[in-house]
C-alpha cells in the first residue's frame, strides 16, 4: 500500500505532526508513503517533497492579500507536484490542509477527479466549504450553508485586505471540491462533522478519527523548568498554541494575570518576538518551539492547562497536557471540550474568566490522566484501516 500525504507542512505544527505520525503507522503494517508539504522543512528520515519554494508562498500569500484568492495560484509548483503524484503512482491520496498559500486548488482538484484513486480527506478547520474563512463560530455567521457573500472575516486568515471574492472562491470551491467522485472526509472532532453534513461536501461519506499523540514523547517529564525562571514557590497556569491571538484567548489570558490568586504564575508558550516586548508584566513568555521534548517538560511543569480557544477543532495541546499528568480547563468552544472528562479537567462557558479561575483552583482534583486515550498509534491505525477498505486490501 502507497498513500501520497498533501499538508501544509510535514512534521511541524499539530497538523505536520499528524501527518508523519499517519506515515509511520501506514510503515508499521508493511506499506509506505510520502508526505509533500508547502512550508517550512520536513524532518530527517522521513519520506517527503517541498512543494514549491519560500518564494512561492511569499508570492501567492501578497496575491491572495489583494486578491482574496488564496488556493489559486502557485500553478508552477501545483504542475509539479501532480507530475510527482503520478510518478509515485500511490493507492491513496491522503489531503489534509491544502490551504496556506502553496497550492492550485483548481488544478489539483482537476487531475484528482480524472485520476480516479482513493482520496481521504482530513478536515482540520472549515476552509473547505466556506468562501474565505477558516473559521466562523466566532462572527456567528452562517453564509456557507448557502453561499458566502460580504465576508466579515475577510481581513482575518486567509487575510485579503483589498477585495471580498468569498462569493467566486465559495463557487468555485463548491464546483471543484465536488468533481471527484471517489471522497472519503475525516473530522477529528463530531462538531466539525456536524457542519461537514450541512454544507456542500455533505454529499461525501464521513467519519471521525480523533487525532493522536505520541504518548511515548509526552509523558510526566521531569525538569528544572521551574527552577529555571525562578517559580518555585508557584503553581504554574500554562497556555500553548503555535501563533498566539484574541481567538487563541491571549487577552483573556492577560485578564486571568491579573485576576487569579498571588498563588499561581501564567506561561505562554508561542509568542513572538514583538509578543514578548508587550507581555504584561506577571507573565511568563516564551518563544515558539519545534522541540517537543521541550513541551512534555514544559506541560509537566504545569499545575494546569488552561486552553482559551474562541474557535477550534480537536486541539491536540488538550491531549499532550492530559497525556504529561496536568488537567486541562477549556472553554467550551469547538470540539475542544471532546477530549476533557471530568477525571481530567473541566469545561467552562467561553470567555468567562472567573470560572476560568474556579475551575482552575478545582484541578487539583483532577487524578484520571488516561494517555492511552490519545495513542497516535491506535488512533492512527483507524486511518490504515479506512486506507485498506478504500482499496480492497
Amino acid at each position: 500500500m502507497k498513500v501520497f500525504q498533501i499538508n501544509s507542512t510535514c512534521g511541524y505544527g499539530s497538523t505536520g505532526r499528524i501527518a508523519v505520525q499517519i506515515q509511520k503507522e501506514v510503515e508499521n503494517n508493511g506499506g509506505e508513503g510520502i508526505i509533500a508539504f508547502g512550508r517550512n522543512n520536513a524532518p530527517d528520515g522521513v519520506n517527503s517533497y517541498r512543494i514549491g519554494s519560500d518564494l512561492d508562498v511569499k508570492l501567492h500569500g501578497a496575491l491572495s492579500r489583494i486578491t482574496d484568492r488564496q488556493g489559486f495560484y502557485s500553478s508552477g509548483a501545483t504542475k509539479k507536484l501532480i507530475e510527482k503524484i503520478k510518478d509515485y503512482n500511490p493507492d491513496i491520496i491522503h489531503l489534509h490542509n491544502i490551504h496556506g498559500y502553496y497550492l492550485n486548488v483548481k488544478m489539483l482538484f482537476d487531475f484528482l477527479a480524472e485520476y480516479g484513486k482513493p482520496i481521504v480527506w482530513t478536515l482540520h478547520d472549515c476552509w473547505a466549504f466556506t468562501g474565505h474563512c477558516a473559521h466562523f463560530v466566532s462572527a456567528d455567521c452562517e453564509k456557507w450553508k448557502n453561499g458566502c457573500y460580504s465576508c466579515p472575516l475577510k481581513k482575518e486568515y486567509p487575510a485579503s485586505l483589498v477585495m471580498d471574492n468569498s462569493k467566486k472562491n465559495y463557487n468555485d470551491k463548491k464546483n471543484l471540491f465536488t468533481r471527484p467522485k471517489n471522497i472519503t472526509l475525516v473530522t477529528p472532532s463530531k462538531w466539525l462533522g456536524d457542519f461537514v453534513k450541512d454544507s456542500f461536501l455533505g454529499k461525501y461519506p464521513e467519519k471521525v478519527i480523533n487525532n493522536g499523540i505520541d504518548i511515548g514523547v509526552f509523558k510526566p517529564t521531569q525538569s528544572d523548568f521551574k527552577k529555571k525562571y525562578e517559580i518555585e514557590d508557584k503553581k504554574i497556569i500554562l497556555g500553548v498554541t503555535n501563533v498566539w491571538t484574541d481567538k487563541k484567548g491571549l487577552h483573556d489570558f492577560y485578564k486571568l494575570s491579573e485576576m487569579i490568586d498571588n498563588d499561581y504564575k501564567v506561561v505562554l508558550v508561542g509568542l513572538t518576538d514583538a509578543q514578548l516586548t508587550e507581555l504584561p508584566k506577571g507573565i511568563i513568555g516564551i518563544k515558539r518551539t519545534s522541540s517537543i521534548k521541550e513541551l512534555a517538560e514544559i506541560y509537566t511543569a504545569a499545575d494546569v492547562f488552561v486552553n482559551a480557544t474562541y474557535e477550534d477543532n480537536y486541539p491536540t495541546t488538550n491531549l499532550e497536557a492530559i497525556s504529561c499528568g496536568t488537567p486541562v480547563i477549556t472553554y467550551n468552544t469547538g470540539g475542544s471540550p471532546e477530549s476533557v472528562t471530568e477525571g481530567n479537567g473541566f469545561c467552562v462557558p467561553q470567555g468567562d474568566i472567573n470560572a476560568l479561575c474556579e475551575a482552575i483552583k478545582k484541578a487539583d482534583g483532577c487524578k484520571n490522566f488516561d494517555a492511552q486515550a490519545f495513542d497516535a498509534s491506535s488512533k492512527y491505525k483507524e486511518y490504515v484501516e479506512l486506507y485498506m477498505e478504500l482499496i480492497g486490501d
